[in-house]
Protein backbone atom coordinates (compact mmCIF):
# COMPACT_ATOMS: atom_id res chain seq x y z
CA UNK A 1 0.00 0.00 0.00
CA UNK A 2 2.11 3.12 -1.15
CA UNK A 3 -0.18 5.77 0.96
CA UNK A 4 -0.16 4.17 4.38
CA UNK A 5 4.22 3.38 3.23
CA UNK A 6 4.63 7.02 2.79
CA UNK A 7 2.64 7.85 6.23
CA UNK A 8 4.56 5.60 8.10
CA UNK A 9 7.84 7.06 6.34
CA UNK A 10 6.67 10.42 6.92
CA UNK A 11 6.03 9.70 10.95
CA UNK A 12 9.78 8.43 11.13
CA UNK A 13 10.68 11.57 9.18
CA UNK A 14 9.08 13.86 12.04
CA UNK A 15 10.96 11.42 14.72
CA UNK A 16 14.34 12.26 12.88
CA UNK A 17 13.22 16.15 13.68
CA UNK A 18 13.20 15.14 17.39
CA UNK A 19 16.65 13.23 17.15
CA UNK A 20 18.17 16.72 15.31
CA UNK A 21 19.25 14.35 12.06
CA UNK A 22 21.21 16.29 9.76
CA UNK A 23 19.79 15.81 6.49
CA UNK A 24 22.99 15.68 4.50
CA UNK A 25 23.21 12.48 5.94
CA UNK A 26 21.05 11.08 4.11
CA UNK A 27 23.02 10.69 0.24
CA UNK A 28 26.19 9.11 1.97
CA UNK A 29 24.20 6.83 3.99
CA UNK A 30 21.56 5.79 0.37
CA UNK A 31 25.28 5.11 -1.14
CA UNK A 32 26.99 3.16 1.80
CA UNK A 33 24.18 1.08 1.74
CA UNK A 34 24.28 0.41 -1.99
CA UNK A 35 27.79 -0.16 -2.28
CA UNK A 36 27.38 -3.06 0.60
CA UNK A 37 24.28 -4.76 -1.48
CA UNK A 38 25.95 -4.82 -4.41
CA UNK A 39 29.04 -7.01 -2.32
CA UNK A 40 25.77 -9.22 -1.65
CA UNK A 41 24.35 -9.99 -5.41
CA UNK A 42 25.45 -9.68 -8.83
CA UNK A 43 21.43 -9.18 -10.02
CA UNK A 44 22.17 -6.37 -11.39
CA UNK A 45 17.96 -5.18 -11.29
CA UNK A 46 18.51 -6.29 -7.82
CA UNK A 47 20.82 -3.47 -6.94
CA UNK A 48 18.77 -0.80 -9.14
CA UNK A 49 15.69 -1.84 -7.62
CA UNK A 50 17.17 -1.65 -4.15
CA UNK A 51 18.69 2.29 -5.11
CA UNK A 52 15.16 3.13 -6.40
CA UNK A 53 13.58 2.24 -3.52
CA UNK A 54 16.18 3.68 -0.51
CA UNK A 55 16.36 6.93 -2.87
CA UNK A 56 12.94 7.58 -2.69
CA UNK A 57 12.16 6.59 1.24
CA UNK A 58 15.59 9.33 1.89
CA UNK A 59 13.60 11.40 -0.37
CA UNK A 60 10.26 11.41 1.89
CA UNK A 61 12.45 11.26 5.04
CA UNK A 62 14.52 14.53 4.17
CA UNK A 63 10.85 16.13 3.06
CA UNK A 64 9.57 15.29 6.29
CA UNK A 65 12.49 16.22 8.24
CA UNK A 66 12.87 20.34 6.72
CA UNK A 67 8.98 20.68 6.82
CA UNK A 68 9.17 19.49 10.42
CA UNK A 69 12.40 21.08 11.51
CA UNK A 70 10.10 24.21 13.30
CA UNK A 71 11.95 26.93 15.47
CA UNK A 72 9.97 24.99 18.47
CA UNK A 73 11.30 21.79 17.41
CA UNK A 74 14.75 23.14 17.11
CA UNK A 75 14.87 24.56 20.59
CA UNK A 76 13.74 21.33 21.99
CA UNK A 77 16.38 19.64 20.51
CA UNK A 78 18.64 22.30 22.68
CA UNK A 79 16.02 22.16 25.66
CA UNK A 80 16.92 25.85 26.34
CA UNK A 81 14.20 28.13 27.36
CA UNK A 82 15.07 31.51 25.62
CA UNK A 83 15.76 29.72 22.46
CA UNK A 84 11.80 28.17 22.81
CA UNK A 85 10.46 31.81 23.94
CA UNK A 86 12.18 33.38 20.80
CA UNK A 87 10.96 30.63 18.98
CA UNK A 88 7.06 31.18 20.31
CA UNK A 89 7.36 35.05 20.28
CA UNK A 90 7.42 34.59 16.27
CA UNK A 91 4.11 32.94 15.86
CA UNK A 92 0.94 34.97 15.85
CA UNK A 93 -0.91 34.74 19.62
CA UNK A 94 -4.13 32.80 17.54
CA UNK A 95 -1.44 30.09 16.52
CA UNK A 96 0.94 30.11 19.16
CA UNK A 97 -0.25 27.46 21.15
CA UNK A 98 -0.59 25.07 18.30
CA UNK A 99 3.08 25.55 18.02
CA UNK A 100 4.22 24.01 21.31
CA UNK A 101 1.04 21.15 20.45
CA UNK A 102 1.60 20.41 16.80
CA UNK A 103 3.71 19.88 13.92
CA UNK A 104 2.57 18.45 10.93
CA UNK A 105 3.47 16.55 7.61
CA UNK A 106 0.96 14.97 5.27
CA UNK A 107 -1.25 13.05 7.42
CA UNK A 108 1.28 12.52 10.14
CA UNK A 109 2.22 14.85 13.52
CA UNK A 110 3.97 14.92 16.09
CA UNK A 111 3.72 17.18 19.50
CA UNK A 112 7.01 19.04 20.37
CA UNK A 113 5.46 19.13 24.73
CA UNK A 114 5.15 15.45 24.35
CA UNK A 115 8.27 15.41 22.55
CA UNK A 116 10.68 16.95 25.22
CA UNK A 117 8.87 15.50 27.77
CA UNK A 118 10.00 12.08 26.17
CA UNK A 119 13.26 12.87 25.43
CA UNK A 120 13.69 14.60 28.87
CA UNK A 121 14.06 18.23 27.70
CA UNK A 122 12.38 18.83 30.94
CA UNK A 123 13.72 23.11 30.99
CA UNK A 124 11.67 23.46 27.70
CA UNK A 125 8.90 21.76 28.65
CA UNK A 126 8.21 23.04 31.90
CA UNK A 127 8.53 26.77 29.77
CA UNK A 128 5.99 25.35 26.68
CA UNK A 129 3.68 24.26 30.04
CA UNK A 130 3.56 28.03 31.68
CA UNK A 131 3.44 29.57 28.12
CA UNK A 132 0.54 27.15 27.11
CA UNK A 133 -1.53 28.35 30.64
CA UNK A 134 -0.04 32.02 30.36
CA UNK A 135 -3.47 34.39 29.50
CA UNK A 136 -3.06 36.86 27.13
CA UNK A 137 -5.51 39.53 25.39
CA UNK A 138 -5.49 41.96 22.55
CA UNK A 139 -8.69 44.46 21.88
CA UNK A 140 -10.50 41.50 20.56
CA UNK A 141 -9.55 38.41 22.51
CA UNK A 142 -8.83 36.63 25.58
CA UNK A 143 -5.58 33.74 24.74
CA UNK A 144 -5.67 31.00 26.97
CA UNK A 145 -4.01 27.47 26.01
CA UNK A 146 -6.05 25.47 28.95
CA UNK A 147 -8.88 24.29 26.01
CA UNK A 148 -6.06 23.41 23.50
CA UNK A 149 -3.66 21.41 25.30
CA UNK A 150 -6.56 18.82 27.51
CA UNK A 151 -8.21 18.49 23.53
CA UNK A 152 -4.78 18.26 21.83
CA UNK A 153 -3.41 15.57 24.96
CA UNK A 154 -6.24 14.32 27.38
CA UNK A 155 -3.87 12.29 28.81
CA UNK A 156 -1.37 14.94 30.10
CA UNK A 157 -2.03 14.19 33.53
CA UNK A 158 -1.55 10.62 33.22
CA UNK A 159 2.01 11.65 30.79
CA UNK A 160 3.31 14.16 33.52
CA UNK A 161 2.71 11.53 36.47
CA UNK A 162 4.75 8.79 34.56
CA UNK A 163 7.13 10.51 32.87
CA UNK A 164 7.98 13.60 34.45
CA UNK A 165 5.96 14.38 37.74
CA UNK A 166 7.73 17.78 38.55
CA UNK A 167 5.74 19.18 35.57
CA UNK A 168 2.64 18.85 37.33
CA UNK A 169 3.51 21.66 39.39
CA UNK A 170 3.76 24.30 36.88
CA UNK A 171 1.07 22.69 35.13
CA UNK A 172 -1.85 23.09 37.98
CA UNK A 173 -0.68 26.28 39.08
CA UNK A 174 -1.52 27.31 35.42
CA UNK A 175 -5.07 26.54 35.56
CA UNK A 176 -5.30 29.16 38.42
CA UNK A 177 -6.11 32.78 37.90
CA UNK A 178 -5.47 35.36 40.76
CA UNK A 179 -6.45 38.96 40.69
CA UNK A 180 -3.84 41.85 41.14
CA UNK A 181 -6.51 43.23 43.38
CA UNK A 182 -7.17 42.24 46.65
CA UNK A 183 -10.63 43.86 48.11
CA UNK A 184 -11.16 43.71 52.30
CA UNK A 185 -8.43 41.70 52.54
CA UNK A 186 -9.97 38.99 49.51
CA UNK A 187 -8.60 38.47 46.39
CA UNK A 188 -10.22 36.87 43.32
CA UNK A 189 -9.40 33.24 42.30
CA UNK A 190 -10.57 31.41 39.44
CA UNK A 191 -10.04 27.61 39.13
CA UNK A 192 -9.89 26.22 35.46
CA UNK A 193 -10.55 22.36 36.00
CA UNK A 194 -13.07 20.95 34.00
CA UNK A 195 -10.65 19.31 32.18
CA UNK A 196 -9.64 17.52 35.78
CA UNK A 197 -12.80 16.61 36.48
CA UNK A 198 -14.44 16.20 33.12
CA UNK A 199 -13.32 13.99 29.96
CA UNK A 200 -14.70 15.18 26.46
CA UNK A 201 -17.85 12.61 26.33
CA UNK A 202 -18.59 14.22 29.96
CA UNK A 203 -17.44 11.57 31.74
CA UNK A 204 -15.69 11.58 35.00
CA UNK A 205 -12.13 12.16 34.18
CA UNK A 206 -9.53 9.94 35.34
CA UNK A 207 -6.95 12.65 36.14
CA UNK A 208 -7.43 13.25 39.96
CA UNK A 209 -7.11 8.41 39.97
CA UNK A 210 -3.98 9.14 37.94
CA UNK A 211 -2.66 12.19 40.42
CA UNK A 212 -3.72 10.10 43.50
CA UNK A 213 -2.24 7.29 42.45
Amino acid sequence: EPRDMVRKISAIGLRHVGYAVPTELFPPYVTASIEVVRTMTTDEAAETAFRWSLTLISKILVRSINEGSTVVMKAVNTNQEKALRRAVSMAPRGKRNMAMLNVAVGTESISPLYWAIETGSHRVAKAMIIDLLTIRADRDHYYYGNEALFTRHPDIIHKLCVDAPPLLWPLLDGLIWRSRLVSQGMRRVNYYIQHLVQDAEGNMNKALEWMAG
